[in-house]
C-alpha cells in the first residue's frame, strides 16, 4: 500500500512539473534556466578528474565543447553562422563579441577548438566549474585591479606567440541580464596590440525574440553569429588602443543592431 502511494505521488508530482512546464511561463523560464545550470555543474563535477589528470590545456576545450553542444536541441536554439572563412588565419588572433546572457556559451562553443577564452576572475571561484575551466586553458583577469591586468595580459601575448594561441574576449565587462549592449573593454584590445595579432569581431544576434528575463521568456529561437573579417593591429602601439577600442566596438555595435533589427542608436 505505501508503495503504491509513493508511485501514484512519483506520478502526480511528474505531471504536476509537465503542466506547470506547459502552461506557465515563469515555470518553463525557471527550469531552463536551472537545467542549464545543473547541467554545467553536474558534467564538472564527472569532468573534474578526467581533465586533471590531463593538465592545463587548451585540447581540453574540445571536451568542454562536446558537452555544451547538446544544450542546443534541449532549448531548440538554432545557430546560423555568416562568414566562417575569415577565421581562417594561420597565426593566432584575439576573437572579441558581444556579451548578453548565459546563451552565449551556445555561440561560444560552435568553433572553438582552438580557442579559449579570456573571463572575469569571479567565475574561477564558481566551485567545480570554475577548476574545470582553468584546466580548459581560461585566462582570468580582474577588470579592477589594472596592474594585475597589464600583466596577465603581458604573458597571454608572450604564450599566444609562442603556442599559436586564439582568445575569445568580450565587448563588455559583466553580463547585462538582456540583450543590450555596453561599452567595449580595452584588455582584449591591449592584448592584441601588444601581441601585434589581429582582431576578429564576432557578433551575435540579440536574444530578446524568445529570451527575455524581465519577462520571463525562454522559447526556442534563432542566434545568427557574423564573423567579420579581421581588424589588423600590425605597427600599432599603446596610443593606438583608444582608436582601436572605438572602431572596434563601433563595428560591432552596427552589426548587432543589423542582425537584430535593431535601430543603430547605443543601448548600453
Amino acid at each position: 500500500m505505501a508503495q503504491s502511494l509513493f508511485l501514484v505521488n512519483i506520478f502526480l508530482f511528474f505531471l504536476a512539473v509537465l503542466l506547470l512546464y506547459h502552461f506557465s511561463n515563469i515555470f518553463r523560464y525557471c527550469f531552463k534556466i536551472c537545467f542549464l545550470k545543473g547541467w554545467i555543474l553536474m558534467w564538472s563535477f564527472f569532468l573534474l578528474p578526467v581533465l586533471a589528470l590531463r593538465g592545463r590545456n587548451v585540447a581540453n576545450m574540445r571536451v568542454l565543447r562536446f558537452i555544451i553542444l547538446p544544450l542546443k536541441l534541449f532549448y531548440g536554439i538554432k545557430i546560423n553562422v555568416q562568414g566562417v572563412t575569415n577565421l581562417n588565419l594561420k597565426g593566432p588572433y584575439v576573437v572579441i563579441s558581444n556579451l548578453q546572457c548565459s546563451m552565449d556559451l551556445l555561440g561560444e562553443f560552435v568553433d572553438l577548438l582552438q580557442c579559449t577564452l579570456f573571463v572575469k576572475k569571479e567565475v574561477l571561484y564558481m566551485l567545480t566549474v570554475g577548476v574545470v575551466l582553468w584546466l580548459c586553458g581560461f585566462i582570468f583577469i580582474d577588470h579592477e585591479k589594472e596592474a594585475e591586468a597589464v600583466e596577465i595580459i603581458s604573458a597571454t601575448g608572450d604564450t599566444m606567440l609562442q603556442d599559436n594561441l586564439r582568445i575569445w574576449a568580450f565587448s563588455e565587462g559583466h553580463r547585462t541580464g538582456e540583450s543590450t549592449l555596453e561599452p567595449l573593454q580595452r584588455e582584449a584590445v591591449h592584448l592584441a596590440v601588444k601581441a601585434q595579432v589581429p582582431i576578429i569581431p564576432v557578433v551575435m544576434s540579440s536574444y530578446k525574440p524568445f529570451f527575455n528575463m524581465k519577462t520571463n521568456k525562454f522559447i526556442s529561437g534563432d542566434i545568427t553569429i557574423k564573423i567579420l573579417p579581421p581588424v589588423k593591429t600590425e605597427g600599432l602601439s599603446s596610443g593606438d588602443i583608444p582608436d582601436l577600442t572605438d572602431r572596434v566596438w563601433g563595428t560591432i555595435l552596427s552589426n548587432f543592431h543589423e542582425l537584430s533589427g535593431e535601430g543603430g542608436g547605443a543601448t548600453g
